[in-house]
């Protein structure tokens, strides 16, 4: 039988069900370093288990099931820490496994490309990814840093002289080029053979593209009204 809806996640559904429902779900999971072996446990004893925020879980689970959150779920994030664990995992996925595995799809379809292609399509991906990399080591090493710390300044009081709308300011949304590839592939680019490669070159980009929006989605939908709504009221 085929499912063509995918269920809202609620704290009192079982995970066991919603993964057999839709496997997007495990990198989810993984993002939010929660193992698979998920048992009979619901949603909300999960995330006990782990230390997730529940909260923090259900928006980000339920846009891999392709639900947008409501404005008011934004009140049941508790704790930011959740989100930015969810990111920086994020992060580690595509820089340790999607772009590698990209690479090498396309240095197979070398040999099957004619020249001016491949120059094209390799100067495309090698700035692309300069280009994410930048963006991460900046989240990494400046953004989320000072996020961790605004839960501990809104309690003690301290003000930052970083801010959130600096953050907004230098985000980009890493995916846009992501998809100029994909169609570049699907409209232009023949190939006489290897369409077996080609095909699981395009499966992850697709795959990635997916994630990149979810993430992309998290940090200007979720993330950044969190922060503002502490810088507010750290600054009265």
């Amino acid at each position: 039988m085929f499912i063509s809806e995918k269920t809202y996640i609620t704290k009192d559904k079982k995970m066991f069900d919603l993964i057999v429902e839709n496997h997007s779900l495990l990198l989810c999971l993984q993002h939010f370093e929660i193992d698979f072996a998920v048992g009979g446990k619901t949603v909300d004893e999960l995330c006990l288990e782990n230390n997730i925020d529940p909260g923090a879980f259900i928006i980000v689970a339920n846009l891999y099931n392709g639900f947008m959150p409501e404005d008011h779920a934004l009140n049941t994030i508790k704790n930011i820490h959740s989100v930015l664990l969810f990111l920086k995992k994020s992060h580690s996925y595509y820089v340790r496994d999607k772009y590698p595995e990209l690479k090498y799809y396309l240095e197979k379809l070398k040999n099957n490309l004619n020249s001016k292609d491949h120059q094209l399509i390799e100067r495309f991906f090698n700035e692309y990814f300069e280009e994410v990399m930048e963006h991460l080591k900046y989240e990494d090493e400046v953004a989320f840093p000072y996020f961790k710390s605004i839960q501990h300044a809104h309690e003690t009081r301290e003000k930052n002289s970083f801010s959130v709308n600096e953050y907004r300011n230098h985000h980009t949304d890493i995916e846009t080029k992501l998809t100029d590839l994909k169609n570049l592939f699907l409209k232009h680019i023949q190939l006489e053979s290897e369409l077996n490669t080609k095909r699981r070159f395009l499966t992850t980009l697709f795959e990635l593209e997916f994630d990149l929006k979810i993430h992309s989605f998290i940090e200007e939908r979720v993330l950044i009204p969190v922060i503002e709504r502490l810088e507010a009221e750290l600054n009265g």
